[in-house]
């Protein structure tokens, strides 16, 4: 193994991140694409409308696939895909397990029930600077019935987000601060992902994800649930659907994927948040953003990186490397 797409979620997002993306092909026939599916969602980035958890999740599902398809289009493919929360969805895409459409249809639903639950009063906070079993600690100890809070996302050992009510988040980031943390930081993600109050929601994306044909999958897609890397579409789908109400353990999954002996981590937009983490965790291993790289060279790391070379391209450009699919 020795590439591998990493695709942001929710939080990430940025106004202008659609108009951003690279100028090429690829993303200009996925932005059409996504009008098609869903009209007004390919250019729509402004800091008001992705306010919105549908918007936002929708517009880092036009992202990631578009970019997929960009490097595709420069015969640059990865070995393994990893999406962090919303992020899953474009990697369920480029590992084959969904199509464009089916990922669109799927995060806008997803999005919708999710803001229907907690339409406000709710969100996220990474806590940083405090060890897992720590902040586990706090959460323990500022949680109650009527505002709970829990464990929702290990990104690395000392940089862990939790989710609840606003008032268990007020309590808890003063008890890790007393407790030594650097910083709590609320994110902008207006309800309680990852965490158990979002059963009925997992549940109900498990009923809309049963409609969808399982295919044999192109590359392996890290589970955020399982932070193991899943090889059939059965599995990855049951992945997005229980990653919803349970912990993302990136932290573990992108320590696999080093240890799987993966050579170039190539972050799909918008930013540079999980290149971020896969650098601290992996520092003598390269890690690139598409943002900050630009298709053409990250496609030609990509390729070297798997020992695809630069003449093999030349002589089809444009065409996949490997002979899988590009993202549909």
């Amino acid at each position: 193994m020795s590439v591998a797409f990493l695709y942001p979620g929710q939080g990430t997002q940025r106004p202008g991140m659609l108009h951003d993306l690279p100028d090429h092909p690829a993303v200009t026939a996925t932005r059409a694409e996504a009008e098609r599916i869903l009209p007004g969602s390919s250019l729509r980035d402004t800091a008001e409308a992705l306010e919105s958890t549908v918007t936002a999740q929708v517009a880092l599902c036009v992202a990631g696939v578009a970019a997929t398809r960009a490097l595709a289009g420069e015969g640059a493919v990865p070995d393994a895909v990893a999406g962090h929360s919303a992020g899953a969805f474009p990697a369920a895409v480029a590992a084959g397990a969904l199509t464009f459409a089916e990922a669109l249809v799927a995060v806008r639903h997803r999005g919708e029930l999710m803001r229907d639950a907690y339409p406000r009063g709710y969100g996220m906070a990474a806590v940083l600077g405090l060890s897992v079993s720590q902040v586990r600690r706090a959460v323990e100890s500022t949680g109650t019935g009527d505002d709970p809070v829990y464990l929702a996302v290990v990104d690395t050992d000392h940089q862990v987000v939790v989710a609840g009510s606003d008032r268990a988040l007020e309590r808890l980031a003063a008890t890790a601060a007393r407790a030594g943390a650097r910083r709590v930081r609320r994110l902008d993600v207006a309800v309680p992902s990852h965490c158990p109050l979002l059963g009925h929601v997992a549940d109900a994306m498990a009923d809309h994800l049963a409609a969808i044909p399982r295919r044999p999958l192109g590359v392996p897609c890290l589970g955020d649930a399982t932070g193991r890397l899943l090889r059939d579409s059965a599995a990855v789908l049951d992945d997005l659907a229980r990653g919803i109400a349970t912990t993302v353990r990136w932290r573990d999954g992108i320590a696999l994927l080093g240890e799987l002996g993966t050579t170039l981590f190539v972050q799909t937009p918008p930013g540079d948040v999980l290149a971020r983490i896969a650098r601290a965790a992996h520092p003598r291993t390269r890690v690139i953003t598409l943002a900050g790289t630009g298709v053409a060279d990250a496609a030609l790391l990509t390729r070297r990186a798997r020992g695809d070379g630069a003449d093999r391209h030349a002589t089809a450009r444009g065409t996949d490397a490997s002979a899988r699919p590009a993202p549909r």
